[in-house]
């Protein structure tokens, strides 16, 4: 059988250790091997809190707590030294996002603000439906595989953090992300299947070593929003920006998909998207961040952060791809 038609979400198997980006990865994935000696953490306080060597070693690290790596002792999830230094890298990166990318309005403008599509798009998704060839979206699918592959499980850490109207909001909405009990319809399976329409392959983790630091650093913020209970407010904004701008950019990424010819799969994917988050958008507002709220008031600066953040680093992918390919 074809790998990329394996499994719906690349195959059972634990991606491999990905290549270092720098000293700081170099000597977390050594440690990862069970070979060297893990670096103080003051060094990944030091490090470039956006750059490719503290991304991939915050992503090294969060990926023990999802499928973890093949070859790779799984009591190393709990490693407290290895703990240690994640965080050291967890505070570079989230003082740095705080510094970046917090904004004075209240959430209500932010909220706001998120409902407005831009007169003139000039983002990616805009580029990929007008000018986008089948290499665009191809390269485009091998950054995004770094979180649709496993697409709502980072979310899935706030549910227990949440309660009531939140809670059933937030477990409505990952139930339609992980296929409303049908297999065939996990949002990572559909995204696979995206992938195997432009022959890309759907292994789970084994476009690691070609993500950008950009796109890892997206990923990395729903780990870190998702895995600090005291960031339960952040993940809830970062939740609510991706589900309320996720419908109009999927049209117009279903429209490059097809104007280029990537396949069925390819489209169907982000036709699912427009309608399902359609919903989703309704729900997110009204039931996720207006019950948080209302049993929280205290985290509406959080639930603000976790957009603010989450447009940040999202501008910081675009300007990268189209930088490249504008090039």
């Amino acid at each position: 059988m074809d790998a990329r038609q394996a499994d719906g979400s690349g195959t059972h198997r634990s991606p491999r250790l990905p290549g270092a980006r720098g000293p700081l990865s170099a000597a977390v994935l050594g440690h990862l091997r069970g070979a060297g000696a893990l670096p103080d953490p003051g060094v990944a306080r030091g490090a470039d809190p956006y750059g490719p060597d503290l991304h991939l070693t915050l992503y090294a690290c969060y990926e023990l707590h999802y499928r973890g790596f093949a070859g790779v002792d799984p009591a190393l999830e709990w490693d407290p030294d290895l703990l240690a230094v994640r965080r050291g890298a967890e505070e570079s990166f989230l003082a740095a996002l705080r510094r970046d990318a917090t904004g004075a309005d209240p959430l209500a403008d932010v909220l706001a603000g998120l409902l407005v599509e831009p007169v003139h798009g000039q983002g990616v998704s805009d580029f990929l439906k007008d000018h986008g060839e089948l290499r665009h979206v191809r390269a485009y699918a091998v950054q995004r595989s770094l979180y649709h592959l496993k697409e709502a499980d980072p979310h899935a850490w706030v549910l227990p953090r949440l309660r009531g109207r939140a809670k059933a909001g937030m477990a409505a909405i990952e139930y339609d992300e992980f296929g409303a009990g049908r297999p065939e319809r996990v949002h990572a399976r559909l995204f696979a299947d995206l992938m195997a329409d432009l022959e890309l392959e759907t292994a789970y983790g084994h476009y690691l070593d070609e993500g950008h630091a950009e796109m890892l650093a997206l990923v990395n913020l729903m780990s870190l929003f998702g895995l600090h209970r005291r960031l339960r407010g952040a993940l809830v904004g970062h939740f609510a920006a991706v589900e309320i701008t996720s419908s109009p950019a999927s049209r117009r990424l279903a429209q490059a998909m097809r104007r280029v010819g990537a396949g069925p799969r390819a489209a169907f994917f982000y036709d699912e998207h427009v309608e399902a988050d359609a919903v989703h958008e309704q729900v997110v507002r009204r039931e996720v961040v207006a019950g948080l709220l209302a049993d929280e008031p205290e985290l509406e600066a959080d639930v603000a952060f976790g957009i603010t953040a989450t447009a940040f680093l999202e501008e910081r992918l675009g300007h990268r791809l189209l930088a490249q390919w504008r090039g």
